[in-house]
């Protein structure tokens, strides 16, 4: 027991959850996209099954470290790029990332995301596969940067575990503004662009900060919010 007297520990703790809540954010958004066009009964069920897949995935990757760090080893090359199994991972997530989303904006723009038509054509099984899909990307995303931060898998395993319980605690009110505001549901869509941008980007070595990508959302968030306020506030005059 004298890691809790060790103030390096706790310190480590601590900044290693608060990047895997952030890093989470990511996951959120998607989750609440894909179970929206669910019915409404099964959307609480589908968030949960969803987290509760993710949570597994990190745990199980953080036991396997060495798996973990392989991965970024090249298998092949191309010419002077050097393609490894993550590079290949996160070319594949960013792909899909944008496909969803250009997809989604195309049919909320088309006004085929009528109540009745899509949130009765995705069935419980394909929202899941989904879900799993990403999972093992933002999955592989959070073990190396929880790698990156601390040898400590004890550490590592706590952090995730905290941040998914945050991450639980905040899917349905996410989900509930993002369906009850649709200009939001459009903005989370961006973000699923954006997100996926970066992670073709990194794919091919071209690294984005994450911290220029989470400043975006946070002003695009503050835009927005303003809009909500100014809409509330017209409604209200007479």
């Amino acid at each position: 027991m004298e890691w809790l007297s060790d103030p390096n520990i706790w310190a480590s703790l601590a900044t290693l959850t608060a990047l895997e809540i952030v890093l989470g954010i990511d996951n959120l958004v998607f989750l609440s996209i894909v179970t929206e066009k669910l019915p409404p009964e099964r959307q609480p069920a589908a968030r949960r099954i969803g987290l509760g897949l993710a949570l597994g995935m990190r745990i199980a990757l953080l036991s396997v470290v060495v798996w973990i760090a392989g991965l970024v080893a090249p298998v092949f090359s191309i010419g002077e790029h050097a393609v490894s199994w993550r590079d290949m991972i996160l070319l594949g997530g960013g792909l899909f990332l944008i496909g969803k989303g250009t997809f989604e904006i195309h049919a909320a723009v088309e006004g085929e995301h009528e109540e009745g038509t899509s949130k009765a054509s995705t069935s419980f099984a394909f929202a899941i596969a989904q879900i799993v899909a990403l999972d093992l990307v933002f999955s592989l995303d959070s073990v190396i940067t929880a790698i990156g931060m601390t040898q400590n898998l004890p550490v590592m395993v706590t952090a995730v575990v905290l941040a998914m319980a945050v991450m639980l605690f905040a899917a349905e009110p996410v989900s509930r503004f993002i369906r009850t505001h649709p200009t939001t549901k459009m903005l989370a869509l961006s973000f699923l662009l954006l997100i996926g941008t970066a992670l073709i980007a990194d794919g091919l070595h071209f690294h984005i900060e994450r911290g220029y990508i989470y400043a975006a959302i946070v002003f695009s968030v503050l835009v927005e919010v303003l809009n909500l306020a100014a809409r509330r506030t017209r409604r209200k005059k007479p």
